[in-house]
């Protein structure tokens, strides 16, 4: 919940001055607050970029004052969607049940999940992080293999947040390999490899290119550091090196 409709329009101006290279192995997904959706999309139109939400609500329509769906987000063209933030798993209660209709509703309306998943710091000290994150994976184990086929997996260790501490590379790349082979006990080796794995949590252009450089983290998803144009620019570009 950062920038108004000025502020986020002169950001993505100064990100498109980067001229950032995407290709088939590299997207750059722009996930703004809703009242930016429709102003980015004009902005990024035939820039290789794509754009997503950060919510949906898991009905297709109805009354619920205040929400979106995700037939509205497709009406407009949105390509991804988070789903289990931390910050919405703790802010607003939601749990596994409800998660697993947001993903529903995001799958029926053609729009790719970013599913968050992550432990919170007394979980890691108590070293109950991996039952922590198969419970958070079981949402997904009971989808079909198309429907996994179509999701990405950010991990974000919620100590890691905006606090300024970092997950080390090993840590990243051990839990990115745990929840691969998770993936792969449920839907095998050809889906679990293929599934992009985004590491979230105070990543930034100092750290970005060993985090990158792990096996099994594929890409990141960004806070803060998105703010500012130089800052997420080179971290796209440590995806990239």
């Amino acid at each position: 919940m950062n920038l108004d409709i000025h502020q986020g329009k002169t950001l993505v101006l100064d990100l498109l001055k980067k001229e950032l290279v995407t290709n088939d192995s590299l997207e750059v997904i722009l996930l703004p607050s809703f009242i930016h959706l429709s102003s980015v999309l004009d902005l990024i139109e035939d820039t290789g970029l794509k754009l997503g939400a950060q919510n949906n609500h898991s009905m297709e329509k109805g009354a619920y004052t205040g929400e979106v769906s995700a037939s509205m987000l497709a009406s407009i063209k949105i390509s991804y969607c988070l789903v289990g933030h931390s910050e919405r798993r703790t802010y607003n209660n939601e749990g596994n049940d409800l998660l697993s209709k947001k993903l529903d509703a995001l799958y029926n309306a053609g729009i790719r999940p970013i599913y968050c998943i992550g432990e919170q710091l007394e979980q890691r000290e108590n070293g109950k992080h991996f039952d922590l994150i198969e419970q958070q994976l079981k949402v997904l184990f009971v989808k079909s293999k198309e429907q996994i086929e179509n999701t990405v997996v950010a991990y974000e260790p919620v100590w890691a947040i905006g606090t300024g501490m970092t997950a080390s590379s090993a840590q990243a790349q051990e839990m990115h390999a745990y929840i691969r082979s998770k993936l792969q006990d449920h839907f095998g080796n050809e889906i679990a490899q293929k599934t992009t794995l985004l590491y979230g949590g105070s990543c930034n252009p100092k750290n970005a290119k060993e985090l990158f450089s792990q096996e099994d983290v594929d890409g990141g998803l960004i806070g803060g550091a998105s703010l500012n144009a130089e800052d997420f620019s080179s971290i796209i570009a440590a995806i990239n090196s």
